[in-house]
């Protein structure tokens, strides 16, 4: 019972620390102007990394995007960011997006989220719900390494493709299982 006790202790506190040493930056309402900067330098981090999101950009019908996602746990994990639609150049709304997780899980960790929304119906379905989940609506598919590679446009037949990013910290796995994405502002 020591060792499980030393363990648990262990882990809670590596898990404060790197909260508190500033793996992450705080969470807080962020302004329009500071999500727009955000949002604008995620997007072009995102091209960088996988080309074929700014190809997919083209097609995409809006854009959702979370620059900054925290997310931390011990047992018991949460999640929380905030980002914008975009519609071609222009932001149609503001969002949040809160995660709940449990299970074996431990540390804490920052990464950037991008959902490219292909359908009128997927758009308008995340602007009039007052509460996406996420599995739950349109269909989303997470693109990672080799997905992206064996996807083009004749290949696009879901509603909506996400990219997750810029994993920093000490975090093991990483879903947007459980994700609910509302609407802050217009």
């Amino acid at each position: 019972m020591t060792i499980l006790r030393s363990l648990f202790l262990t882990t809670a506190l590596a898990t404060a620390s790197l909260v508190v040493a500033g793996v992450t930056t705080p969470i807080y309402a962020a302004t329009e102007a500071d999500l727009n900067t955000d949002s604008d330098q995620a997007l072009t981090a995102l091209y960088k990394l996988h080309p074929f999101a700014a190809r997919l950009s083209h097609e995409a019908k809006a854009i959702l995007i979370f620059p900054n996602v925290v997310k931390a746990g011990l047992i018991f994990g949460g999640a929380y960011g905030e980002g914008e639609l975009k519609k071609g150049s222009s932001v149609i709304g503001y969002y949040n997006s809160v995660t709940g997780s449990w299970g074996l899980q431990a540390g804490a960790q920052s990464y950037s989220y991008v959902v490219f929304l292909m359908t009128d119906k997927a758009v308008r379905y995340i602007r009039n719900t007052h509460g996406w989940e996420i599995g739950v609506g349109p269909t989303v598919v997470i693109v990672d390494e080799g997905k992206a590679k064996n996807l083009s446009s004749s290949t696009l037949k879901d509603d909506a493709y996400a990219f997750i990013y810029g994993q920093q910290g000490l975090m093991a796995g990483i879903s947007l299982e459980g994700t609910k994405i509302t609407r802050i502002k217009n």
